[in-house]
């Protein structure tokens, strides 16, 4: 699982909006607010959030540490 930091910090280093994110995804816009305001791991249907979690890595973000106790992300640029 990833964490609302992780997201948001993801789309940070991508510098992706929260539309962009959601067209990549394919998960609403709305879903995709609702998970970064979430504090910790994002309630909700676990569908959504692995698809936006597989967009970020494919994009090149590697989750790192604990989602909750110590969640960070690394940009791998595509070349």
């Amino acid at each position: 699982m990833i964490s609302s930091r992780q997201i948001k910090a993801a789309r940070y280093l991508l510098d992706w909006t929260a539309q962009d994110l959601s067209i990549r995804s394919e998960v609403s816009v709305v879903t995709v607010r609702r998970y970064e305001l979430a504090g910790g791991i994002p309630d909700g249907r676990v569908g959504p959030l692995m698809k936006i979690k597989h967009t970020l890595e494919e994009a090149g973000i590697e989750f790192l540490g604990d989602p909750i106790t110590s969640p960070g992300v690394r940009l791998h640029p595509k070349g």
